[in-house]
C-alpha cells in the first residue's frame, strides 16, 4: 500500500511547527497588489502584509493557488510513489479548489491516485482537517481512510470570528449571510461564522472584547457534552489580542491542545486587519 501525502493550501495557515511534524505540503493562494504578485506566506508574510496595508492607498486583491503550483505538487508527489489526499479552502470561499481539480487532470499519468476533499471552511477550521488527515496517513491509513477521517474531522470542527469592520469582505465579494449587519453602528463588532461554505453572521455585539468572550461561549455551546480535540487562534496582525483569547478559552474550554496561529495575507485581504477568532476540533 502507498504511503499518503496530505497538502493543503494557505489559506490554512497551519504553524511551521505542525507543517514539518506531520509532513504536510502547503500551496500558495495568491495576493495582487498593485502590479506586484505575491505568494501567500512565501513571499509576503503576515507581519509585512498588514504593515502596508495600514498605509496602502491602493487595496490588494487575491486569486487561488495556481493550476501549475497544484500539477507540479501533486505530480511530483506521485512520482515519488505517494498517494496524495488535497484538502482545500471550500469552493464557495475561493477557486482553489477548481485549480486542483484542472492540476490533477493535466497529469500525465497518476490520476487516479490523487484524491481532492472540499473542506467547506477556512484558516485553521480548515487546517485541522488536513492535520487529522496527516495524522492518519502517518499511522498508516489509506488514501480513502484518510479522505474519511477529513470528512470525520469536518463534521467536527468548526470557526467563530469577529471583524472590525465587513468593509472588506463586501469589497472582496465574500460577505455572504453578513450583508445583514452592513450599515450596523461602527461600534457593533459582527461574530461571523462558515456555514456550509459561506460567511454567515452570527450576532452583533457592542465592543471587540465582548465579542470575543462571546466566541468563547458560542464553542462552548457548539461543542456541549463533547471534548475539545484542538483550539486555534485565528488573528489578523493583533497578536497580543490572540494570545489572551486562547489563553482565556483554554482556561474556560480545556482542549487537549492549544495553537496560536495567524490570519494569512490572503485571508486578511478579505477579512481586514484586527480579525480575531477560535477554530475548535471535539474529539472523534
Amino acid at each position: 500500500m502507498a504511503k499518503v501525502a496530505i497538502v493543503t493550501d494557505s489559506s490554512a495557515y497551519i504553524p511551521k511547527e505542525y507543517k514539518d511534524k506531520y509532513k504536510i505540503l502547503e500551496v500558495p493562494l495568491v495576493v495582487i497588489w498593485g502590479n506586484q504578485t505575491y505568494e501567500d506566506g512565501v513571499t509576503i508574510q503576515p507581519e509585512e502584509f498588514y504593515k502596508r496595508l495600514s498605509t496602502a492607498k491602493e487595496m490588494p486583491t487575491t486569486s487561488q493557488a495556481s493550476v501549475i503550483h497544484m500539477h507540479n505538487t501533486f505530480s511530483g508527489l506521485v512520482d515519488q510513489g505517494y498517494d496524495v489526499l488535497g484538502v482545500f479552502i471550500g469552493a464557495k470561499l475561493s477557486g482553489t479548489l477548481s485549480s486542483a481539480y484542472q492540476g490533477r487532470s493535466d497529469m500525465a499519468s497518476g490520476q487516479d491516485k490523487v484524491e481532492i476533499f472540499d473542506s467547506d471552511t477556512v484558516a485553521m477550521a480548515l487546517g485541522f482537517q488536513a492535520l487529522a488527515a496527516a495524522e492518519a496517513a502517518m499511522d498508516g491509513a489509506s488514501l480513502a481512510e484518510c479522505k474519511a477521517v477529513a470528512q470525520k474531522a469536518k463534521d467536527r470542527s468548526g470557526v467563530f470570528f469577529v471583524v472590525d469592520t465587513l468593509e472588506f469582505l463586501h469589497r472582496g465579494g465574500r460577505i455572504g449571510g453578513a450583508a445583514r449587519f452592513l450599515g450596523s453602528a461602527l461600534n457593533l463588532k459582527p461574530i461571523l461564522t462558515i456555514e456550509d461554505g459561506k460567511v454567515e453572521a452570527v450576532e452583533r455585539i457592542r465592543t471587540k472584547t465582548k465579542a470575543s468572550e462571546r466566541v468563547i461561549d458560542l464553542i462552548a455551546e457548539r461543542c456541549k457534552g463533547k471534548s475539545i480535540s484542538r483550539l486555534a487562534t485565528l488573528h489578523a496582525n493583533v497578536p497580543e489580542e490572540g494570545q489572551e483569547l486562547l489563553k482565556h478559552a483554554s482556561d474556560l474550554l480545556h482542549p487537549k491542545e492549544a495553537i496560536f496561529s495567524a490570519v494569512s495575507p490572503a485571508i486578511g485581504t478579505h477579512t481586514g486587519p484586527g480579525t480575531l477568532g477560535l477554530a475548535y476540533i471535539t474529539e472523534s
